[in-house]
C-alpha cells in the first residue's frame, strides 16, 4: 500500500516567499530613510524588482515541481500584498501619490483577499485574467513611481501617471468584478444545496 508523499515545507518556492517577507521592511527602510537621494531612490526600486520577481519565480517552480504546500498558499499571497501595499504606503507618506489612491486599492486587495477566506464554503474564487492584468499594472506603475518622479525627466513621469490611472481603475473594476463572482458562488450553492437555510 502506497503512502502519498507530503511535500516539505522546506523547499525553494517558500523560501523565495519567506524572502520576499523578510525584504519588505528593508525595502521600505531604504525607501523611507533616504527620499531625496537618487541613487537611494534606485536601491529601493531595485529591491522592489528583485521581491517582484521572486514571486514570479516561486509560482512556476511549485507548479513544475509539484511544491504546493500550505504555507506557500497562506504567506505567498500575503507576502505579495505586503510588498506592493508597503509601495503604496510609502509613496504616500512621502508625498508622492495621493492617499486617496493608496487607501482605495488596499481596501480593495485586502478586502476581497478576505472575502476569499470567507466564501471558500461556496467555492474556490480563482484568479481571473483581469486580476493578473492588475496585478501586473501595479507592478509597473510602482516601478516607475518608486525612482521618484522629481529626479526623473517629465515624460517619465507622464507615463507613469498613465500606469498608476490604469492601474487603479483595473483594481476597481476586477474588485467588483470579484464580488459579482463571490454572489454568483454563493447562489450556486444553494441551488445546489436547497436544503441549507440562506443567511
Amino acid at each position: 500500500m502506497s503512502e502519498t508523499k507530503q511535500v516539505s515545507n522546506w523547499n525553494v518556492p517558500n523560501v523565495l516567499t519567506a524572502l520576499r517577507v523578510v525584504m519588505v521592511p528593508v525595502f521600505a527602510w531604504v525607501l523611507l530613510a533616504y527620499p531625496q537621494d537618487p541613487t537611494m531612490r534606485w536601491v529601493a526600486t531595485a529591491i522592489f524588482v528583485v521581491a517582484i520577481l521572486t514571486d514570479a519565480l516561486d509560482g512556476r517552480i511549485a507548479r513544475a515541481y509539484n511544491l504546493i504546500t500550505d504555507f506557500g498558499k497562506l504567506w505567498d499571497p500575503i507576502a505579495d500584498k505586503a510588498l506592493t501595499g508597503m509601495a503604496f504606503v510609502g509613496l504616500s507618506i512621502l508625498a508622492e501619490l495621493p492617499w486617496w489612491i493608496t487607501i482605495i486599492i488596499l481596501v480593495r486587495e485586502w478586502g476581497i483577499t478576505a472575502l476569499r477566506w470567507a466564501i471558500m464554503k461556496y467555492g474556490v474564487m480563482a484568479a481571473n485574467r483581469g486580476g493578473k492584468l492588475k496585478t501586473v499594472m501595479q507592478s509597473v506603475a510602482l516601478i516607475m513611481f518608486l525612482p521618484g518622479l522629481a529626479f526623473l525627466p517629465p515624460f517619465w513621469g507622464w507615463i507613469a501617471w498613465v500606469a498608476m490611472i490604469i492601474a487603479f481603475v483595473l483594481t476597481v473594476l476586477t474588485g467588483l468584478d470579484y464580488l459579482r463572482e463571490a454572489k454568483k458562488l454563493r447562489d450556486t450553492y444553494y441551488a445546489n444545496h436547497p436544503q441549507e437555510k440562506k443567511r
